[in-house]
């Protein structure tokens, strides 16, 4: 099954107050695995970016001023997330802002059926506790010093790591090296899987063995 981990930046908070999407971030997952297709791009959101979103990315309206409008990239992302579902953590944020950014530009919308909220699936798991992605990846001992800023494609790798986590399963690790990732699809030649392997202690042998002893000569002589 693939699975998209999705993350945007934008202008500001609020859609209903013109805020516009300035960065579209995805990896790919093929069972809980990421494979070596990801999407990334920044845009020109037509507008100016807000003095609290800029302390959050970092990336001023000069910046994005020459890069590609949404209308130009709306099918190109369609296509690449065509089919799989959608992993973000606060969906309700992302998916509001993608979903008026493909309004806009006259295309089909996401369904809320095809994306699965991390930050639910935290807040019924740990329920009390804080469940940003930074205390979440503090909760899995997951390397997250370099987000200084917030940035899509990174904050989908820690997210990536985060979902697997929640999910109870083996954590897959990213490499991003010398990688061109700016407006296009791309091929991550470095990808790097770790299985944890844990011990069983010699208490834990002891009973197993103790167990096994027990119910072989129940189930022998009866």
């Amino acid at each position: 099954m693939k699975e998209i981990i999705l993350d945007t930046e934008t202008t500001g908070l609020s859609v209903e107050e013109g805020h516009r999407i300035v960065e579209i971030g995805c990896i790919e997952l093929e069972n809980l695995i990421p494979t070596k297709n990801i999407f990334h791009c920044y845009l020109n959101p037509e507008r100016k970016v807000s003095k609290s979103a800029f302390e959050v990315h970092g990336y001023s309206d000069n910046f994005l001023s020459d890069k590609k409008k949404f209308i130009e990239i709306a099918d190109e992302f369609l296509r690449f997330i065509n089919g799989k579902k959608i992993v973000i953590h606060n969906a309700e944020f992302d998916v509001r802002h993608l979903n008026n950014e493909l309004s806009k530009a006259n295309k089909t919308l996401i369904l809320n059926e095809n994306v699965v909220d991390t930050l639910e699936i935290a807040r019924n798991k740990y329920p009390g506790s804080s469940i940003s992605l930074d205390a979440l990846c503090k909760r899995f001992r997951i390397d997250n010093t370099k987000r200084d800023k917030h940035t899509a494609l990174l904050d989908c790798e820690l997210l990536s790591k985060v979902y697997i986590n929640l999910l109870d399963q083996k954590e897959p690790k990213l490499v991003f090296e010398n990688t061109n990732i700016e407006n296009s699809i791309v091929n991550l030649d470095k990808i790097i899987y770790s299985k944890k392997i844990i011990k069983p202690s010699l208490i834990e042998l002891e009973k197993h063995k103790s167990f096994l002893k027990k119910n072989f000569k129940k189930n022998f002589f009866n």
